[in-house]
């Protein structure tokens, strides 16, 4: 197990770590609108919905015409895939963190009014070894955001990170402005809602982005015809209060089967129960976080 503040491993948190956790006075309520607000959607624990939500949260924003950009930080570039396009060498945000070019040279047209993406690709696995031998590892996505806002005018900015503690997924935190935390409604997942909690705290409180804020919790994977998943729900919601998206996420065979025809859930099937989720869930962000949409030339 790591230490310090930035330790990449906290091992199993039980539940009443996490409920210590969200007592306590560092969970801020939020703060003013901002210009082009960054968000890192994220969970410590693989598989649940994560990838799925950036997607089609990113693609209900721009339906909305608020000008979007997903930026893919998983290597394993399923978001890329999962919006349809090409997996393609240099294409990610590995050269400009590594010093070479700007992430505004990284953006693409999704095919689709409003969404714009930086791709991953397998180079980004590189930057574990590679970021860390410069003293401002942690900041660099930052450096690069914050010009890139300066060029474009962006309503929101969403980031799909890795699990784990990576150099990518703690770059992501250092970067953004609100946190959303994708949690699966079983259990066991509540062990990562504790370990991204804590390090959501870790990197608050070490001073490397002191204003990074709780967005909220997105409940995902909610199965109607179990009670485990309603027991879930009520004790993160007791718990948690208003910090819990009133958007609930269905376990749903469309939003399943939808990323591997590279569509989002509104172009898959829009009707479904997961579409109308994801449809409530933009709404929900617009509102709680005041998103303008683009203005009409």
């Amino acid at each position: 197990m790591g230490s310090g503040p930035f330790a990449t491993s906290f091992g199993l948190l039980d539940p009443s770590r996490i409920l210590f956790l969200a007592s306590t006075a560092w969970i801020r309520t939020l703060a003013k609108p901002m210009e082009s607000p960054v968000f890192a959607i994220a969970n410590q624990k693989g598989g649940v919905g994560k990838t799925t939500s950036a997607i089609n949260l990113s693609a209900g924003l721009a339906a909305r015409g608020i000008d979007t950009l997903l930026i893919d930080l998983d290597p394993q570039a399923n978001a890329t895939s999962g919006l349809g396009l090409e997996k393609e060498v240099g294409a990610s945000a590995y050269g400009p963190l590594m010093g070479d070019g700007s992430l505004s040279d990284k953006i693409v047209e999704s095919g689709r009014n409003h969404l714009f993406v930086i791709r991953s690709e397998r180079d980004l696995v590189a930057t574990e070894v590679e970021l860390p031998r410069d003293e401002d590892y942690l900041l660099r996505l930052r450096g690069l955001l914050d010009a890139l806002k300066e060029e474009y005018g962006f309503g929101a900015i969403i980031l799909d990170c890795p699990p784990s503690s990576t150099v990518l997924s703690l770059n992501a935190l250092a970067a953004a402005d609100y946190l959303a935390v994708a949690l699966q409604c079983e259990y066991l997942a509540m062990e990562g809602l504790g370990e991204i909690l804590n390090l959501l705290k870790q990197i608050r409180e070490g001073g490397v982005n002191p204003n990074l804020e709780l967005a909220g919790i997105l409940m995902t994977m909610f199965d109607i015809r179990t009670n485990l998943s309603q027991q879930v729900v009520s004790e993160v919601r007791a718990h948690f209060g208003d910090k819990i998206f009133s958007s609930i996420i269905p376990r749903n065979i469309r939003l399943t089967e939808s990323p591997s025809f590279g569509q989002t859930i509104f172009e898959y099937e829009k009707s479904s129960s997961g579409a109308l989720a994801y449809d409530k869930l933009s709404e929900e962000f617009i509102s709680r976080f005041q998103l303008k949409a683009a203005a009409k030339e």
